[in-house]
């Protein structure tokens, strides 16, 4: 009988086996990488003062009503400043380093496990002590939430300061 050695490095090269052929098929919604490029868009621009939603949406691409949708999932205290009226509009309520990708799916996507027994903290799936997979499960999802974690807002807006001034002429 073989033995199965299972590391996090084993689970990540079995998560992307499985990914590529299409055996789990983990996706983010619009709603969470858009709220995702809606602050990244907030980090680079807000040292204007407050960014209006148009402002936003015209430089992402993205429908200024959908962004009002994401805006009132993310318009919370420790999330974003408001600003009504002229010269009105949003900014983060914290340094962009505060945000991680992590922080900003969990908000918008309600959850990022990859099976529901894991969505809350106490698995109250009836078969959870009898599960033979639920490990499994459990590696990927310590995976993908430790990975989510590690990256914030400004780590992507410090990236595409890289790329920007990237100059390479032939």
């Amino acid at each position: 009988m073989p033995v199965f050695y299972f590391s996090i490095e084993n689970l990540v090269n079995w998560w992307y086996y499985s990914i590529i052929n299409e055996v789990i098929r983990l996706k983010i919604s619009t709603k969470g990488r858009y709220a995702l490029r809606m602050m990244v868009d907030l980090a680079q621009n807000q040292g204007d003062g407050y960014v209006s939603l148009k402002d936003i949406a015209d430089r992402q691409g993205i429908s200024k009503k959908y962004l009002e949708q994401i805006v009132s999932i993310l318009n919370k205290p420790e999330i974003l400043r408001t600003n009504r009226g002229y010269q009105g509009g949003y900014r983060l309520a914290q340094s962009a380093n505060r945000y991680t990708v992590g922080d900003i799916l969990r908000l918008t996507e309600g959850g990022i496990a990859p099976v529901a027994c894991l969505d809350t903290k106490n698995n109250e799936c009836p078969r959870a002590d009898l599960c033979e997979t639920l490990f499994v499960w459990k590696g990927l999802n310590d995976v993908v939430n430790r990975y989510l974690d590690s990256i914030t807002v400004q780590d992507i807006v410090d990236k595409s300061l890289l790329n920007e001034n990237f100059d390479y002429i032939i």
